[in-house]
This record gives C-alpha cells, structure tokens and sequence, in this order.
C-alpha cells in the first residue's frame, strides 16, 4: 500500500561513465589512480557554474570547482558495491540489485564454441575479429573485408559484452537487430554476458562511422528492483535513452527514445513538461560511448559543459514537488590506458524546490542508497540500499 510521500516525482539523470575518484579496490580492476571527473577538470579550464551551483565542488577538492558555503543542493558520492564497472551493473543496483557474481569477460575473445554456436543459430557466413577491440578501431581495421564477406564483425571490451557490428547496406538493420536477439538467447549460462550490443556503421573504407541505430540486449533483471516495485504502485517509470534496454523494459511504463545527450536532455525535460506521477529515469550516453572509451578527454569537457548549460531549461521544468537526483553507473576516465570502464565512485548531486539544500550526504556505500531512497518516498521498500530521504526531506 502506497504511503504519503514527500515528492510528487523524482528525475534521476544519469551522466554515463562520470566517476569521481578511484574506489579502494580500484587496483584489483586495473584502474588505480583513476579519475574521471578529476582529471577532465585539471585537463583545462571546464566552465560548470550550475553543477556547481548544486554543490559539485563541496564533494571533494576539484580544479577549477571551488565548493560554495550554500549550495543550492545536496552533495556525496556512490561506491560501486557490485562486482563490476559496467552499464548494467551500475544501473541495477541504482534500482536495488547487488551483483556478488560479476558478468563474465572476455580478454582474449570468446570461445570457439560460443562463436560456432553463433554462426549455426544465426545462419551467418562466418565473423570476423572476435578480440576486445575499440569500436571506432575494428570497423576501421575490418570493414572493408566485412563489406567484401558479408560477415558480421563480432567483438568485446572489457565489460561483458557481445557486440556485432555490421555496415547497414550489407547487413540490413532488422537482419542485425535478429541476429543479436538470437545471440542474446543462445549466451546463457556461464556464457550469459550483460548485454548484446547491435553497432551498425555506414561510410566507405577510409571513413567508416558508426551510426545512432545502435541497439542493446541486456539479461532481464530480478524481478525484485526500483521499476517493478513503482510500476506495480501504480506508479509512472518513464525511461529516457537506455535505460529501458538495461532493464529488459521490466517496470517501465514509458520508453522515450533518444540516441544522444542532446536528445536525452531534450526528452527530459518534455517528460517534466508532462503530467505523470513517480519517476523520470534518464541516461546521457555520449560522455562514456563518444568520449570515454575513445579517451577523448577534449569531448568529454565539452559535453560537461553542454549539459550544465541545459541544467536551467531542466530546473525551470521542474515542478515544486519534483527532485532531481544526478550520479554516474561507473567511470570512464578518458586519460587512462585502455578503452575500457574505470572503477569509481560516482558523483552524487540532488536538488529540488522542496528539498533542504546543503546537506552533505557524506560517501554511500551503494548506488542502491539512490534506489532506496526514491522507493522510501513512495512507500516501498528494497532488500538493498539505506535512504537518505529523512536527511533531504524539509518535513
């Protein structure tokens, strides 16, 4: 049974692969003396007066951010306690799921057997790559044999993922959107990798690039999480960008679609234009998919800046009842070796009318304390996670 609760509705805008410092066990991961957010903020001068605004210098020491003696919001950071530093992992447990058992990996590429598993249920002609590679590099280095072949360029990260990528005038967008729903059904078990990533690409050799049809398949969650409790109230989940393929569209109760940040913000802020009652869950894809793993270091300062200037369109969206939640899955530190994800906290920032501003919530043990406290405001309850809605709440 619902009970009263302090918001009408909550927006959690999540800035993908933004971490705030490396965790304690940030060695064991390869990532020791990574920082996402530290190092874009001493690459230049990076202009954030509103997250700033919100408190985003009063988490810890950051250049160029100074902490303000009143910020207009609340401020601390998530440890990650799941084992992983991938999308799905983060996003789960923001809504209540601790992994104990990370996903599996791949560093040397998949299996024989998995990759002739594959070809027979899929019908292809055979892959190509079948190593942990940069999507920009692979498409470049094999797409030319792929135009040639019509096989499909199949490769992996350091995250669990099977992603296929494929140029869309030889492989069709519906024939590769089968295969990956096929390859998702077939990787179970020991096999069962956290997403299925569709990378379609157009463009000639020499200038390939990879297009916005991408498409992810992820392991349906337990059914014991944030969306289904709030779908099950009666409440709305509406869900921008990915963040309904990373739960298998289990408790969402609207899918907008948006292929970018600019398209995320915008669908943002027309779903705190509309009416509805209950959570607006938000993802911004291009800081870990365009800057992040391509460590680009340059386009991530630019795309920080991009959406603190959209910060105000978003408050003046906001109603007197609303609370706006802004965190990371995981890090992405764009001067770090590789390509891959980094293990991080993740900022935490919250603001609203109704809100107390200036609390330090101090560093949560879990990115479940976010789920948590959004369920608690809704007369729900999460196996995981320990709210700080007493602490924000005016009342």
């Amino acid at each position: 049974m619902q009970q009263p609760h302090s918001f009408n509705r909550i927006v959690l805008i999540v800035l993908d692969g933004l971490g705030s410092g490396e965790m304690p066990d940030a060695a064991e991961w390869g990532d020791a003396g990574s920082d996402t957010l530290g190092h874009i903020l001493q690459s230049r001068d990076v202009r954030l007066p509103n997250l700033r605004r919100y408190g985003l210098g009063n988490i810890r020491p950051l250049q160029g951010v100074p902490p303000l003696d009143q910020p207009a919001g609340s401020y601390g950071r998530c440890a990650l306690r799941s084992n992983g530093k991938d999308t799905t992992t983060g996003h789960w447990e923001m809504a209540g799921i601790i992994l104990e058992k990370a996903f599996p990996t791949y560093p040397n590429g998949f299996p024989s057997a998995v990759i002739d598993h594959f070809i027979r249920e899929t019908g292809v002609p055979g892959i190509l790559g079948n190593i942990p590679a940069s999507g920009t590099e692979i498409i470049k280095d094999l797409g030319e044999e792929h135009v040639k072949t019509a096989k499909p360029i199949v490769y992996t990260s350091g995250d669990s993922v099977f992603q296929i990528a494929a140029h869309e005038q030889v492989i069709p967008l519906p024939r590769l959107y089968e295969i990956c729903e096929t390859a998702r059904r077939m990787l179970d078990g020991e096999h069962k990798v956290g997403r299925v990533i569709a990378r379609p690409f157009l463009g000639e050799p020499g200038a390939f690039y990879r297009t916005e049809n991408r498409h992810d398949y992820a392991v349906p969650p337990p059914p014991e999480n944030l969306l289904v409790a709030l779908d099950d109230e009666g409440l709305d989940v509406v869900c921008i960008g990915k963040i309904a393929s990373i739960y298998d569209s289990n408790g969402v109760t609207q899918d907008l679609t948006a292929k970018n940040n600019q398209q995320s913000i915008d669908q943002t802020i027309n779903a705190l234009k509309a009416e509805s009652r209950g959570l607006i869950f938000s993802n911004l894809v291009d800081f870990d998919m365009l800057y992040g793993h391509r460590r680009d270091t340059e386009g991530f300062a630019r795309a920080l800046e991009h959406f603190d200037s959209r910060l105000p369109e978003i408050e003046a969206a906001m109603g007197d009842g609303d609370l706006m939640f802004i965190t990371a899955d995981h890090g992405n530190d764009p001067t770090y070796p590789g390509s891959d994800h980094t293990r991080e906290y993740a900022p935490l920032l919250v603001y609203g009318k109704g809100a107390r501003a200036g609390v330090d919530l101090g560093t949560r043990d879990s990115l479940a304390d976010i789920g948590q406290t959004i369920a608690e405001n809704f007369g729900i309850r999460l196996t995981a996670g320990r709210s700080f809605l007493a602490d924000i709440s005016k009342d």
